[in-house]
């Protein structure tokens, strides 16, 4: 039998042991990787979109899902990719989050967000911050750093300190537009009181107040999910008032076995209904695949119980879906470098 030489070996069992990370990254090659995301829902047409802000909105979709989609591309992972674009939509006074969030009743902001991973089910999510530049930022904090999951109002803001996150003033977040906006609110609710009927926002109450969260789903090479949502909230809410987007299996939910889910529309129903978790459970145990089970969660779940809003969904073959039942939502996703961006309902 002929022997081999120390240097023979040596080369053998390298060449050997370099086989494994030759299969893997070939592997990685192959894994789609994929970004989506959306910027609210409500009451968007053409009619009531000049030109300009239409061209304004696309840009800003485009310039997010770049974002992310960057950092997938060079083998970063989905929870980066899934913060890098929501915090280009949290900096944009164009969407309701952060920069631009909606008024409360007294006229502050009051700020929620949250985020999942598909691989482990770890979250973060915060309520009714004030002073946290950015709210995305700040559940990666909660979630990587601290034993809970959920942290609200001055207790998160102490938390955000202690992480070195940025705290700026509560004006920080104010917009005109926004501000506009509150005062139309303010009026309706006056109105309402007058007639006793302190409800009547049930059924009666413009739902584009309730409309502007953003949010991204992201699958990078690992194949693994991640989603974020982040928000200003309701026009004119009170008493503290928390919506979906903080809510794990509400507003967010992400699991590698069935999909990854980021709302924005009403949150009462959303809450009530559990809609981003009910999705994801259709495809994980009815077996249905993503645009089947948000087309039923949104448009026949829903919808009949008076909830507007959408979904953005993907799955972790690379699959988006977004559903919605209102007449726009802002919208946008990239795979595997082909970039899809809408408004318009009729924008399929």
């Amino acid at each position: 039998m002929q022997k081999l030489s120390i240097a023979a070996l040596i080369s053998t069992v390298c060449t050997l042991a370099l086989v494994p990370m030759a299969v893997q990254a070939e592997t990685n090659e192959q894994q789609p990787i994929a970004i989506a995301i959306h910027g609210g829902a409500g009451t968007i047409t053409r009619e009531n979109m000049s030109p300009e802000r239409e061209a304004q909105f696309k840009q800003a979709l485009q310039d997010a899902l770049d974002a992310g989609y960057a950092i997938l591309e060079q083998g970063g992972e989905s929870i980066d990719a899934v913060i890098a674009a929501i915090q280009l939509m949290e900096e944009n006074p164009l969407f309701n989050a952060g920069k631009g969030a909606v008024y409360t009743y007294t006229g502050e902001h009051e700020l929620d967000a949250s985020i999942m991973r598909g691989d482990t089910l770890d979250a973060g999510a915060v309520s009714g911050v004030k002073t946290v530049r950015s709210p995305i930022a700040l559940v990666r904090a909660i979630m990587e750093n601290s034993r809970h999951v959920m942290l609200s109002g001055a207790g998160a803001e102490q938390f955000a300190s202690e992480q070195g996150l940025e705290r700026v003033e509560n004006s920080f977040f104010n917009t005109e537009h926004r501000y506009q906006q509150l005062e139309r609110a303010l009026e309706q609710l006056r109105e309402q009181e007058k007639t006793g009927d302190h409800i009547a926002y049930q059924s009666n109450w413009d739902p584009n107040f309730n409309m502007g969260t953003v949010g991204a789903v992201a699958l990078d090479r690992q194949g693994n999910l991640v989603a974020g949502t982040s928000t200003g909230g309701m026009t004119a809410k009170q008493y503290g008032r928390i919506g979906d987007s903080p809510i794990i299996g509400a507003g967010t939910w992400a699991d590698n076995s069935s999909c990854a889910v980021s709302a924005t529309g009403h949150g009462e129903y959303f809450i009530r209904f559990h809609v981003a978790a009910a999705i994801c459970s259709r495809v994980k145990y009815l077996g249905e695949s993503i645009a089947t089970a948000g087309e039923y969660v949104i448009h026949d779940t829903l919808l009949p119980a008076g909830g507007t809003g959408g979904v953005i969904i993907l799955d972790r073959d690379g699959n988006v879906s977004m559903p919605f039942n209102t007449e726009g939502m802002y919208r946008g996703s990239k795979v595997n470098g082909k970039v899809t961006i809408g408004i318009y309902q009729e924008e399929e």
